[in-house]
């Protein structure tokens, strides 16, 4: 497959890349509870994240909180040679502690900090712990923030841009409206944002990823695992495992994996596994949306970037996948 853009940057990336937060183990939220896919060895991180470099992965996406910086650090070191090619995305926003009393899951979301002042620091921080002297796309890790305060972020994203800092930004964000205001301003790259063949957002693509030109960065491909086909109806996930807070988590797993199954003849009829057919219908969705499905090992990796070599679903198949669901 061709590379794609990142939208109006004119960056050029590969057709998918990785995203970070399975890497970077557990962590708290105050009310969402534990956020994971799972405990992950860093080691076999740093493998995989090379392994994708190898077959031709450009682009990683992290966050600062994801593990209290753990992702960050160890993307940092496994790039560490690698920095020229590749494009790095991060996210800032979100506040957290150090849980000192449970090793197992090191950290706890405490708040956001969207002020001039934190952005700051926080970028400074990422930077840091990439390894990098720069962040190619800086991301607001925070869906639901005010429109007035999104524009004071802007703002200090900007000054980022000048002191050479980041080099575009965007923002994370389910909400067209919101993606909007971004979306409008010179250095902004992207949205990133929740779309799969069981959760579309056509309106992001419609409203803000064609009307602005913005690459769409996409969270959730795999349907946070149910697009894998390795869960059953009764299967029983660890209770940290992220899949327990999502829609398809809800009470709902029989039901979801009731419509896998109408349309997975057709997912698989050219030889692909399920999570490729997931990449291939959103690569045929939009030539500005590229996926970036989570990884723990390389075993993952090999899978989702064999993808790339059979390239989008067919307008026929599409349709019929419609038809089904």
């Amino acid at each position: 497959m061709k590379k794609r853009k990142l939208g109006k940057s004119g960056i050029k990336v590969s057709p998918m890349g990785l995203g970070g937060w399975a890497i970077g183990g557990p962590f708290l939220h105050p009310k969402n509870g534990v956020l994971a896919y799972g405990q992950v060895d860093d080691k076999e991180s740093i493998k995989a994240i090379r392994k994708a470099i190898d077959m031709g992965i450009t682009l990683f996406d992290t966050a600062n909180v994801y593990g209290g910086g753990r992702s960050e650090r160890v993307l940092g070191e496994a790039l560490e040679g690698y920095r020229e090619d590749v494009i790095i995305a991060t996210k800032f926003a979100t506040t957290w502690d150090m849980n000192s009393d449970n090793p197992d899951i090191p950290c706890q979301i405490t708040g956001s900090d969207v002020t001039p002042g934190g952005i700051k620091k926080a970028c400074d921080a990422s930077l840091r712990r990439l390894r990098t002297d720069y962040i190619d796309v800086y991301q607001l890790h925070d869906g639901g923030l005010e429109f007035e305060v999104a524009e004071n972020v802007l703002e200090t994203l900007e000054e980022l841009v000048k002191e050479r800092k980041i080099r575009y930004y965007g923002w994370s964000t389910d909400d067209p409206d919101r993606a909007e205001l971004f979306a409008k301003r010179k250095h902004c790259a992207t949205v990133q944002f929740r779309h799969n063949i069981f959760s579309h957002n056509d309106t992001m693509i419609s409203n803000v990823i064609e009307k602005y030109g913005i690459g769409g960065l996409i969270k959730g491909p795999l349907g946070y695992g149910i697009l894998t086909g390795k869960y059953k109806a009764d299967s029983q996930l660890p209770e940290d495992h992220m899949w327990h807070g999502t829609e398809f988590g809800k009470g709902k797993a029989a039901e979801t994996l009731e419509r896998l199954e109408r349309i997975r003849e057709i997912l698989q009829e050219d030889g692909r596994t399920l999570p490729q057919a997931a990449l291939a219908w959103i690569w045929a969705q939009h030539e500005l949306l590229i996926p970036i499905p989570g990884f723990k090992n390389s075993r993952q990796v090999e899978e989702n970037v064999g993808a790339m070599k059979f390239g989008p679903l067919k307008k026929e198949q599409l349709k019929a996948i419609d038809e089904l669901l």
